[in-house]
């Protein structure tokens, strides 16, 4: 079993190797260690174990899902959008009879309404989408850490960290948007590491069918599917959220990092600029496909002639030409709704500052009621946005510990788990610092699978012995205790979550134990 001790060190390219009988090239065994990608990915107990984690993660997220009865926080806005626009194939104000001016993309919405299609107007109707998505973001998380780590047993703890986290199973419950643009970003993040593995294996195939990239200053035609694959998951999550775009040149620098350093295995001279040319091409045709598929979410937009801003131009005197009229007044609709955005300063009584995020400083609550007969004198129900406290406590080590990882193994690995973490948080801390912007933990989401890696690659570091572990090795005291640690460390995190279960899911309790939940006192209420 391959975990995050094993490194992949890329330093100076091997010379060529000598042409085997029949002119067929040998490749130096470091060059294709170097190059070797995860062979396995059908690994029956892999899926076995996939299969059954997403299982309990569903049952987690859908059992009880209509509860509580009625809007619950920003569901005020989304599914009612969402019934709208079944309706009106455009957001719609009920009060006025015409177009709502809304700030967020189409898409989660339509998402919304897929579950509202199926199942009514009503709470499993608009809750389920989200569920799903849920559930689907636990099931990428499981097989994208597979692929990293090449471990079964690291991929079910992912999968198992994520389960049991209650900010993300509260996010999965509720009919809010970025549940969606944190399974899309994950699923870019996905296809981009198939793309990284598809790239090597090409190279590694051209190396064996002989060409010697010490002969030619041209390099293998490669075309990357997963890239273009990643091209339409982030035009989906862009058709979510904006804020998709924080993400953009942290993965690109990804794409073109990977792909440099594949070149350099392979024994390319000047790998950078022997490749850069197509490397920037197949990435404008990637963000190509992220437009088309970004407009396409504005279809029903597009479609009716009832959309907020659709007919702007015309309204105001302006010529209004058949497509690019409508384009343009997209475009106003866009800088419109960044300037609100820009401007949200209104403070909030839950929202929160990005460096309060990861030490959970202010979660938001989603419900609270004080009904009900529970046995005792005052009762209380609550939906509280937190994430498990002792999971998300240990994100900061290990995100210390992924960057010593990163600097001292060389590992691929760490820099590819810190780069989406820091897309996801740093650019609120720069409007946060900027313009003091209204935001709330929730915005955090897209970065939370990338720091369940961070705990997870920490996780393996522990079980596994500094020369790594060799086949046929009898288990040394250092993984003994390091698996007895990681065991007591998933058990904690269990029993927290069971703890603060009732709380992700508004179950009925005595006043005191609710209080008794409340570990931040006044920050947490």
């Amino acid at each position: 079993m391959t975990t995050a001790a094993t490194t992949e060190t890329e330093l100076t390219p091997e010379p060529p190797a000598a042409a085997e009988p029949g002119g067929v090239r040998a490749v130096p065994d470091i060059v294709r260690r170097r190059l070797k990608t995860l062979d396995n990915w059908l690994n029956p107990h892999s899926w076995l174990v996939t299969a059954l984690i997403v299982t309990i993660a569903a049952i987690l997220r859908l059992n009880g899902i209509s509860s509580p009865k009625g809007y619950i926080f920003d569901e005020v806005y989304y599914p009612t959008d969402a019934w709208d626009m079944l309706q009106h194939g455009v957001e719609w104000d009920e009060k006025t009879n015409g177009p709502a001016y809304v700030v967020h993309p189409p898409l989660g919405k339509w998402l919304i309404a897929l579950g509202e299609l199926m199942f009514g107007n009503t709470e499993l109707g608009w809750r389920f989408p989200a569920a799903v998505a849920g559930t689907v973001m636990i099931l990428i998380l499981i097989r994208v850490t597979y692929r990293l780590f090449h471990s079964v047993l690291l991929a079910g703890l992912a999968g198992l960290l994520m389960t049991l986290d209650g900010f993300q199973l509260v996010l999965s419950r509720t009919s809010l948007l970025d549940i969606f643009l944190g399974t899309f970003i994950l699923a870019t993040f996905a296809a981009l590491v198939l793309d990284r593995d598809h790239y090597r294996r090409q190279w590694l195939k051209a190396l064996e069918n002989g060409f010697d990239p010490a002969k030619t200053a041209a390099v293998p035609r490669i075309v990357p599917w997963w890239l273009l694959v990643a091209g339409v998951t982030f035009g989906l999550a862009c058709g979510v959220k904006w804020s998709a775009l924080f993400f953009a040149p942290f993965l690109a620098a990804l794409v073109i990092v990977w792909r440099v350093q594949a070149r350099r295995s392979a024994g390319v001279q000047g790998p950078f600029l022997a490749g850069i040319l197509g490397d920037l091409g197949w990435l404008l045709l990637s963000f190509a496909l992220t437009f088309v598929i970004y407009l396409a979410s504005w279809t029903g937009w597009f479609v009716t002639d009832t959309g907020y801003f659709r007919h702007y131009r015309e309204a105001n005197g302006m010529s209004e030409p058949p497509v690019i009229g409508a384009l343009l007044n997209l475009w106003h609709y866009h800088h419109e709704a960044y300037r609100f955005h820009s401007g949200l300063t209104e403070r909030h009584i839950y929202q929160s500052w990005p460096w309060q995020w990861l030490l959970l400083g202010r979660p938001v609550a989603f419900y609270w009621n004080n009904s009900g007969n529970c046995g005792a004198p005052s009762c209380a129900r609550e939906i509280l946005l937190l994430g498990t406290p002792i999971l998300w406590w240990s994100f900061l080590p290990a995100l210390a510990a992924l960057i010593w990882f990163g600097l001292a193994r060389r590992d691929w690995r760490a820099w590819a788990i810190l780069v989406p973490t820091v897309a996801g948080l740093l650019p609120w801390f720069y409007y946060a610092v900027k313009d003091g912007r209204t935001m709330f933990s929730f915005y955090a989401l897209p970065a939370l699978p990338f720091l369940i890696l961070a705990v997870v690659y920490v996780l393996g570091a522990i079980m596994t012995p500094p020369d790594g572990i060799t086949q046929g090795k009898a288990r040394s005291d250092r993984q003994l205790i390091g698996t007895v640690v990681v065991g007591a460390y998933i058990v904690l995190i269990a029993v927290c979550f069971a703890y603060f279960y009732p709380i992700f899911t508004a179950q009925l309790l005595p006043y005191e134990s609710w209080s008794g939940r409340m570990w931040l006192g006044g920050r947490w209420i």
